[in-house]
């Protein structure tokens, strides 16, 4: 049975309706059907379709070269339309399209579409601007990297830092081409900065009150890494995320800093109370020199005052020593009576005592000249308003039954100053 006969294989019947035990097809068939569909393509039509079993209804066509050669340049025409049509791309607004002939980078386009030569000739890549990148040292995730987070500062204390960092694109050139790996770059110059700016400071001052600075300077000494090595990366923000001690030495350092805590209240009251005493303290002193250089201006001027009256009292008394000595006693007794009770009594005539209430009178007197003006006092009147003094002699008073007769003034008052004492 050659490979021809049409029932090779089969279990009976014609060619076309076969049993269950079909055989391979026939190959003749096969080839023939193949060449009516590139006739077909190229507007050539064959005599009439043969069967699988039976013979062609019109005459076979040769194999023709010519024919194929048709065919294929119809597929090669397809192909280089698809080829060219792939060459086509679209660059969204936030990206920059980076255009590569031969890997080699050619331009740089803009959003919108855009179309170059099909790869293999040329090739591209869309690099996002406007995307914040981040980058996580010392953890990932809730997982802690110790070998990225132990530090040490410059006081020889071990801390365990966590910190992000946010990076945008500058300059996509540089960042696809300058650069092998420009991601880990950032990595390792996060890590170096931190680690330089950790080193130069103390403990507490990272821990605490330097946080947000250890942040700005390590964002600043980044970038200036990542500029010297042209990465086309811009620092937008460094955070730390947690610096502590490590867990080993935890709780010593929170009773140390408990202590700290409380050393700084301490000082924090101790500098209240001395605010509060230390004004009153320096208000009372000047208060008090003040009232030493006000008594010591007073006392000064009282005596200056009173060496100037008494020279000139002594050049009065100079000109005329009885009259300024009579002057003298009249004003001390003048003083001396006017805070005592006063008696009137007629020297000149020998009648009754006559009592008069001066001080009554005189305080009546002063109570109605104060309603006009302040009433000025015998001692503060100047000497040009004062009364003048009559040259005769002084009043005196008339002898008393118990003083004899032609005694003089002197004698009277020693016997009057010896009763008071007796008395």
């Amino acid at each position: 049975m050659s490979l021809n006969d049409p029932k090779w294989g089969r279990g009976g019947g014609d060619g076309n309706k076969g049993g269950p035990n079909q055989g391979p097809p026939d190959l003749e068939e096969l080839w023939r059907d193949v060449n009516r569909r590139l006739s077909g393509i190229f507007g050539r039509k064959s005599g009439g379709s043969g069967g699988s079993g039976g013979g062609d209804a019109g005459p076979r066509q040769p194999f023709s070269w010519r024919n194929l050669g048709g065919g294929i340049g119809a597929l090669i025409v397809v192909f280089l339309l698809i080829w060219l049509a792939s060459g086509f791309y679209t660059v969204d607004a936030s990206q920059r399209g980076m255009v590569l002939q031969f890997g080699r980078y050619k331009e740089t386009t803009d959003p919108g579409l855009r179309w170059r030569l099909p790869y293999p000739v040329e090739s591209h890549e869309l690099v996002n601007l406007t995307g914040v990148r981040t980058v996580e040292i010392g953890y990932r995730g809730n997982n802690k990297v110790l070998k990225e987070a132990l530090m040490l500062t410059d006081d020889e204390n071990i801390i365990n830092i966590q910190f992000a960092v946010q990076y945008i694109l500058n300059d996509p050139q540089k960042y696809l081409f300058t650069n092998r790996n420009p991601d880990e770059a950032v990595v390792q110059a996060a890590e170096t900065a931190v680690r330089e700016i950790v080193g130069k400071s103390k403990m507490d001052f990272v821990l605490y009150e330097g946080r947000e600075q250890v942040a700005a300077r390590a964002a600043q000494t980044m970038q200036a890494i990542l500029d010297r090595y042209e990465t086309g990366i811009q620092i937008s923000k460094v955070t730390m995320q947690n610096a502590q001690p490590p867990d080993q030495v935890q709780a010593a350092f929170d009773d140390a800093v408990k202590a700290g805590q409380d050393r700084e209240r301490q000082k924090n009251e101790g500098q209240a109370y001395a605010n509060d005493v230390i004004p009153k303290a320096k208000g009372t002193a000047a208060r008090l020199i003040e009232e030493a250089n006000g008594y010591s201006q007073r006392v000064v001027a009282t005596a200056e005052g009173d060496a100037s009256r008494f020279k000139q009292v002594l050049t009065e008394y100079a000109k005329a020593p009885e009259v300024t000595r009579e002057r003298m006693y009249l004003e001390t007794m003048q003083q001396v009576m006017s805070n005592t009770s006063k008696i009137m009594i007629d020297s000149r005539s020998n009648s009754n005592l006559l009592y008069l209430p001066l001080d009554k009178l005189m305080q009546t007197a002063g109570a109605v000249t104060a309603q006009g003006a302040q009433t000025v006092g015998p001692s503060e009147v100047p000497p040009s308003q004062r009364a003048p003094i009559p040259a005769t002699e002084p009043q005196v008073a008339p002898p008393r039954a118990d003083v004899p007769q032609g005694s003089s003034r002197e004698d009277y008052r020693s016997r009057e100053s010896m009763r008071q004492r007796d008395r």
